[in-house]
């Protein structure tokens, strides 16, 4: 990795954010934070980020409505999602992968790899 990709993640558990974020930021990658979807979005308006790792379960805007939001828009509609989730995923839902809780970091990191990849016409 030439460059340090920002990735968000949007989680409500601290510690699982925590988590992400240390494993994350140890891959080599420069991690932003929202605890609900209104702080994603917005954290994403500010700065849109390479990767959302994104859960669906939210205080506030639900992991679906961040979604949408971010599809509805041509700045954003490119910003790869990796869903993680212990509930139901949308067949609708556009989303690069989805992780079913509990997950162990190497999946998350294998999934953020995998998109970023994807994402830039290259393999892993």
């Amino acid at each position: 990795m030439s460059e340090r990709q920002t990735i968000l993640i949007v989680e409500d558990d601290e510690d699982l954010r925590r988590l992400f974020r240390t494993a994350l930021s140890l891959a080599g990658y420069d991690v932003i934070e929202a605890g609900d979807g209104l702080e994603a979005l917005q954290r994403i308006e500010e700065a849109p980020p390479r990767l959302v790792v994104l859960d669906l379960m939210l205080p506030g805007f639900n992991g679906v409505t961040v979604r949408q939001e971010l599809a509805a828009h041509a700045p954003t509609r490119h910003i790869p999602v990796v869903v993680i989730t212990g509930t139901h995923v949308p067949d609708d839902l556009d989303v690069d992968c989805v992780l079913r809780k509990p997950i162990a970091v190497d999946e998350l990191l294998t999934a953020v790899q995998r998109s970023l990849a994807s994402q830039a016409g290259g393999a892993v």
